[in-house]
């Protein structure tokens, strides 16, 4: 069973992104919390390192 965590960055009400994450052998899958059987993301471990160090460095601006 994979288990899912919720980023302790996501927002507790309704209208807020609630994004959790699941390892697996070579990666990370990303999800919106709100819609845990709809679509995923798949990433290797590297491309995940890659987008989490430019999320902190603010280069998406999000």
């Amino acid at each position: 069973m994979t288990e899912w965590r919720k980023s302790s960055h996501s927002g507790g009400g309704n209208d807020d992104l609630c994004v959790e994450l699941a390892q697996f052998d070579d990666g990370v899958w990303v999800r919106d919390s709100k819609e845990p059987d709809g679509e995923r993301l798949e990433f290797g471990r590297e491309a995940f390192a890659g987008l989490l160090g430019r999320v902190k460095r603010g280069d998406l601006g999000l």
